[in-house]
């Protein structure tokens, strides 16, 4: 199964309310900070969300 390596590249002050609810639920929080998540349709609805504050790069198992 197929990850992803998730990270925050900008700040979350003045986005949306949605927006900084999703960073919170992939388990971020601050720039730089970056998460190792399974590749679905969950996790690439959020990204989604937030393409613009986040870098995504699919990582091997």
């Amino acid at each position: 199964m197929k990850k992803l390596k998730i990270t925050q590249t900008r700040s979350i002050i003045k986005c949306l309310e949605n927006q900084k609810r999703t960073i919170k639920a992939l388990g971020l929080g601050r720039p730089n900070y970056c998460n190792i998540l399974p590749d679905n349709p969950q996790t690439r609805g959020m990204i989604n969300v937030v393409k613009h504050l986040v870098k995504v790069e699919e990582v091997s198992e």
